[in-house]
């Protein structure tokens, strides 16, 4: 890639003691849902603690690390971030060992942070966000918020947001390294936060929306194997792409960018006249690449594809009607307002050798969609995800059976806000082992950790952690 399009893809992709918890919504004569503590401020780093065990009995042997990513700082001065994409990474590191679990929880101290502590003021653009006096924006990771997965690399945790560098985190204490520069000539390229990981510890993802992207692959130790500027035909947004053992498969909704400015998702306008193209792209060679039609659809995540011996690709994503959660309904949020939209469905897609494609929905409101990491592009039968919407957060977590049809399904209760899940295995099988993940105990006001076995999901959590205070709601996390 020449300086000259590095430079232009950039300048694309920049358009494109204790925690005390401050649920201050900007409502006029009105107090705020109780679902609003899913969306308040964190004012400071959380030290380490150890989580009191308030229910059942933690399994001999058991150790495992969990971190968790999302946005905690939305509010500063009289200022609002003006979507809930656009707070402060905070980033919770979840430990289970020696029967008992302990939390310690850090911001990435990334630039746009320093900035706004330094006015008092929310100033830096983002994914809903407008540019406001005081902004500095001289390249992507100056709005960099770091707030949406994690991943490890190399014997780093990388805190990770879609339109700009990895922060490089210290994977024990959680401090801020800076940001990940793979090459010096790929410093600040877009690195998006949901990257496929095979089996063997080979990473690939993605780098920026638009009619081009670039295809990063990296060694298992987090080195730079290979990068690549693609073009994808269209200007649509995607905030996840997902991967068999031979292909990567990228979604093109006909959510489009229809200029260059913030905040982002103002820029963007909704065509489904245009459909949705799916793109299936070598590994060995991504000049070859196949193209298949779908109706429209918008999506923000998909789960692990796979290839049969025909050459049908599976692979499952929570597809919604339209983009109204991305173009309002997260902004309302910070309001302390719930939009209604149309719940995002568990849906499996399929690109069979003909050319054709189709998809075979559940009928179950879903988001988060994970599995077993050890079969990564490979053939599986099973989806972990959230479920039981009321109001704009899940209640429930679930495991749907591809094979047989149905869910193994858990209802926390309308007073739990439930989060991603992610799989602990123990044995071979994809349902040996457990679910590690969190939730949101509005009537407790508590942020709690749960461990459920993986084969009874119905049975519910067999150990509960809770912390000694609330936590907003996150994106996405990794076993560590």
């Amino acid at each position: 890639m020449s300086d000259l399009d590095r430079r232009q893809f950039i300048a694309t992709g920049l358009l494109t003691g204790a925690a005390l918890i401050t649920p201050d919504m900007a409502l006029a004569g009105a107090s705020p849902p109780d679902w609003a503590l899913g969306v308040a401020d964190v004012e400071a780093d959380v030290p380490h603690e150890v989580l009191q065990l308030v229910m059942g009995k933690v399994p001999a042997g058991l150790a495992a690390t969990l971190y968790r990513n999302g946005p905690a700082k939305f509010r500063r001065g009289t200022g609002a971030s003006g979507h809930w994409f656009d707070g402060d990474g905070l980033v919770r590191k979840f430990r289970v060992a020696d029967g008992r679990a302990t939390l310690v929880a850090r911001f990435v101290d990334t630039p746009k942070r320093r900035l706004e502590t330094k006015l008092d003021a929310i100033v830096q653009p983002g994914f809903g966000t407008g540019a406001r006096a005081g902004s500095v924006v001289g390249g992507p990771d100056d709005a960099n918020a770091s707030n949406t997965s994690v991943l490890m690399a190399g014997g780093q945790l990388l805190a990770l947001w879609e339109g700009g560098s990895p922060s490089v985190l210290d994977p024990e204490t959680l401090a801020t390294r800076g940001f990940k520069t793979f090459r010096r000539d790929l410093k600040q390229m877009p690195f998006l936060a949901h990257p496929r990981v095979e089996p063997d510890g080979t990473i690939w993802n993605l780098g920026g929306n638009g009619e081009g992207t670039f295809v990063w692959k990296l060694h298992p130790d987090g080195s730079l194997a290979q990068g690549q500027m693609i073009s994808v035909e269209r200007n649509s947004y995607f905030h996840d792409f997902t991967a068999t053992a031979r292909h990567l498969i990228i979604v093109l909704q006909p959510w489009v960018q229809e200029g260059f400015s913030f905040p982002l998702s103002e820029a963007m306008r909704w065509r489904p006249e245009l459909g949705t193209r799916v793109l299936v792209i070598d590994k060995d060679d991504l000049t070859k690449r196949r193209t298949f039609e779908l109706p429209a659809f918008s999506f923000f995540h998909l789960a692990d594809g796979w290839e049969e011996r025909d050459g049908t690709i599976r692979f499952d994503g929570c597809l919604e009607a339209d983009p109204i959660f991305g173009q309002r309904g997260a902004s309302a949020l910070l309001r302390g307002e719930y939009v209604k939209a149309p719940s995002p469905m568990l849906t499996q897609i399929v690109l069979r050798p003909d050319g054709k494609a189709d998809m075979q929905t559940t009928r179950i409101a879903a988001e988060f969609p994970s599995s077993d990491k050890r079969v990564a592009g490979q053939a599986r039968q099973f989806t972990t995800h959230v479920t039981n919407y009321r109001g704009p957060f899940p209640h429930g977590i679930a495991m749907w059976d591809w094979s047989r049809g149905r869910d193994d399904r858990f209802d926390f209760g309308d007073q739990q806000l439930v989060e991603e899940f992610l799989f602990v295995p123990l044995g071979a099988g994809e349902r040996e082992g457990w679910l590690l993940g969190t939730t949101l105990n509005l009537a407790e006001r508590k942020t709690e950790l749960h461990l459920i076995d993986a084969a009874h999901v119905a049975a519910g959590p067999i150990a509960t952690w809770r912390a000694s205070l609330p936590l907003p709601l996150t994106f996405h996390g990794t076993i560590g």
